[in-house]
């Protein structure tokens, strides 16, 4: 049986939990992104970003490649309708020159209304 004073002598005193603070990302030093990653830059990379099938989506997304890759080629882009013709497949292939660049990308594509699936 355990009584309350018994449980509280089981407790470390409130501060040494204080002393043990936990570290954050930003008490780390900053690295270079560069060599965290896997990919060389620049590098092309290739880019599946799924929708409805409808009109303009194809044109979107282009326009969103282009505006992070103002030399992006529209000829490579690469279409494919799902099963039934509702949805529609576009991979584009870019030339990835940061990660950043990568990932402002994926955000610009991913908040787009007609895209719901970006790979």
């Amino acid at each position: 049986m355990h009584d309350a004073t018994s449980a509280a002598a089981c407790d470390p005193p409130l501060h040494t939990l204080e002393s043990h603070a936990m570290t954050t990302p930003a008490d780390t030093p900053a690295t270079d992104s560069r060599k965290d990653s896997l990919i060389e830059y620049p590098s092309r990379f290739p880019i599946k970003v799924m929708g409805t099938n409808a009109n303009g989506f194809v044109q979107a997304v282009t326009e969103l490649a282009r505006r992070f890759d103002p030399e992006f080629d529209a000829a490579t882009i690469e279409l494919r309708d799902s099963r039934a013709g509702n949805y529609l497949g576009v991979t584009i292939t870019v030339t990835a020159t940061s990660r950043e660049q990568l990932d402002d990308l994926y955000r610009a594509l991913s908040s787009h209304p007609m895209v719901k699936v970006v790979l």
